[in-house]
């Protein structure tokens, strides 16, 4: 395994990356880590067995900063290998997964003007 000693500026993370994306389909990771379910996580995809999103990884990836250690550390139920393949299916599917996130935000924005009045009188 190559470790790469950081820190990386935000062009050169982009550029790792890419380059990891490229490897992942290079290495034709198996698509067999990630379902999309009618009745599963609002048939989101998310990691087979699981109620884990591929949005929430790429989230703690992409914009928490998390490493793939990382992500493992905290969902221990994952491995290396699924929140690869999530990442992988995630930059496969970036506009979707991306859609998703924004549309959480949002949720989150329009739940907290509603409530926030309520919260601060209590």
């Amino acid at each position: 395994m190559i470790r790469l000693a950081g820190p990386f500026t935000q062009a050169q993370a982009g550029m790792l990356d890419l380059a990891v994306m490229d490897a992942a389909r290079k290495l034709h990771i198996p698509a067999d880590y990630v379902d999309v379910l009618p009745d599963v996580c609002g048939g989101r995809p998310h990691i087979r067995g699981t109620r884990v999103r591929v949005s929430e990884i790429a989230s703690r990836y992409v914009y928490q900063g998390e490493s793939v250690d990382d992500i493992v550390e905290a969902l221990p139920q994952l491995t290396l290998a699924q929140v690869h393949a999530a990442l992988a299916y995630y930059y496969d599917n970036h506009d979707e997964i991306e859609a998703e996130l924004r549309a959480g935000d949002e949720f989150v924005l329009r739940m907290a003007g509603r409530y926030a009045p309520h919260l601060a009188s209590a």
